[in-house]
């Protein structure tokens, strides 16, 4: 079946254009020309992903996010805007925009953001089909994974509220879907919220909304997302960052089952199962006064303790295995397998970041592999250092072959080309965001990739 994409923008040369591009990579388009239709072919047409102009003649693409978030919540919205008006998109972002890129569109950027918001889309989804096929994480066999398996097939029935700890990049997340999935409220939402990426001043509205007029900014009612989430599942990733009002209003929440919109005086019951994540010490935080400790013991009626990748040697081979096909999947490679060095090289290293590591190391070797089999030339040097006990042997090789001069210049080619691929993995390539954070413009990003032989993807 089709993924549908409503692009809304007042240029019909531009529309015709991105539904043509659209059309011949599978996507089933309707253009809407001005806030009014685009309203209509909101609930007509029922898109998956809707692209619209920041600027339109009636109105702006902020009020068709409003409307949107309003009315079709689940629906991913990805404006379109100058460079003028950046700083305007990156506040819709606050406000439930999924994304935006800049015009002039780049055709590449484009069908990769509505990939990741199809992609964010479905894995919300969980009783479809492609949910277990885009997954983060498969099952493991080491003893730790069939741990959790136990605790989760044991807790996921009662409705109690659950506690996952472990380092960042263990799969705490996949662990409460899991957990989601297994109980009596599957059919309904799963919401999850990095509270940890949370700006403290909009933490209140993301959780609980606001009416129109609360605070500046504020152009339209907003549903928060416990609303959201009710009759489902709400999940709280690094609860321990959140501000010390916030957990007040969320004790409060938790206690009482009500949420009050800000600027509202009307309580607005809610029914959600509670499941939080931390890679924090809680009980630390509680003694230190940075974490109420009513609010640790609501959150804490069971706790879950995920291991990091290196006490799970067992299950190295089959993430591998997984993360290769995805990589293939999303780069459109068809990588199969790994040297013997590098699968010796990963089974030595401490995996810090563990399973999201892991994952992002695999991804940048697929891209950066030459032929079928992943080898180490294609691994960060730091992962070759620590896991050996030695430079990686191109660096002696560019020493025994050239001037020390050029070896400073190489050096910091190298560094620049590693600093533009990890500011690239980080924005999930956006080149746009990417060339933000690097401080350079898109036309200097893509003159660099070029030099270094990046991939324009």
């Amino acid at each position: 079946m089709m993924s549908k994409v409503l692009i809304v923008d007042d240029d019909v040369t531009f529309c015709l254009m991105m539904e043509t591009f659209l059309q011949k990579k599978g996507f089933e388009v309707q253009q809407s020309f001005s806030y009014s239709d685009a309203l209509k072919k909101i609930k007509s047409f029922g898109p998956d992903v809707i692209l619209t102009d920041l600027r339109l003649p009636d109105h702006d693409g902020i009020d068709i996010l409003h409307f949107a978030l309003r009315e079709v919540p689940g629906v991913p919205v990805v404006l379109m805007t100058g460079y003028a008006d950046i700083r305007t998109a990156v506040q819709s972002m606050k406000l439930g925009a999924f994304d935006y890129v800049a015009k002039p569109v780049n055709p590449d950027e484009i069908i990769l953001t509505i990939n990741r918001a199809l992609s964010t889309q479905a894995q919300a989804e969980e009783n479809t089909p492609s949910h277990n096929k885009e997954s983060f994480f498969v099952e493991g066999n080491s003893n730790a994974a069939r741990k959790i398996s136990e605790y989760v097939k044991l807790v996921a029935p009662t409705g109690m509220s659950v506690l996952i700890m472990g380092e960042s990049g263990t799969g705490k997340e996949y662990v409460a879907r899991k957990i989601h999935q297994q109980s009596a409220r599957s059919d309904k939402p799963f919401v999850a919220i990095d509270c940890g990426a949370l700006p403290r001043d909009l933490a209140g509205s993301e959780f609980f909304g606001h009416i129109k007029g609360s605070f500046t900014g504020a152009f339209a009612d907003k549903q928060g997302q416990f609303e959201a989430a009710n009759g489902g599942t709400i999940f709280l990733d690094e609860i321990g960052n959140l501000g010390y009002d916030i957990q007040v209003q969320l004790l409060r929440a938790i206690q009482e089952r009500k949420i009050r919109r800000i600027g509202s005086t009307s309580e607005i019951p809610v029914d959600v199962r509670i499941i939080t994540a931390t890679n924090e010490d809680l009980k630390k935080a509680v003694l230190a006064g940075e974490f109420r400790e009513d609010l640790f013991h609501r959150i804490n009626e069971f706790a879950i303790q995920v291991s990091p990748l290196r006490d799970r040697p067992d299950d190295l081979i089959i993430f591998t295995r997984h993360f290769l096909e995805l990589a293939n999947s999303e780069l459109s490679r068809s990588v199969s397998g790994f040297s013997a060095e590098v699968l010796d090289i990963f089974s030595r290293y401490s995996w810090p970041g563990n399973f999201r590591e892991l994952k992002n190391i695999i991804k940048r070797a697929v891209l950066l592999s030459a032929g079928n089999v992943v080898q180490s030339d294609t691994l960060p040097d730091e992962l070759i250092v620590e896991a050996t006990g030695r430079e990686p042997a191109i660096l002696f090789e560019k020493e025994a072959e050239t001037p020390d001069d050029l070896n400073l210049r190489e050096a910091a080619h190298r560094s620049e080309r590693e600093l533009i691929l990890t500011t690239l993995e980080k924005v999930r390539f956006n080149k746009s965001k990417a060339a933000r954070l690097l401080n350079v413009d898109r036309k200097t990003l893509y003159n660099k990739m070029k030099q270094f032989n990046i991939p324009l993807q």
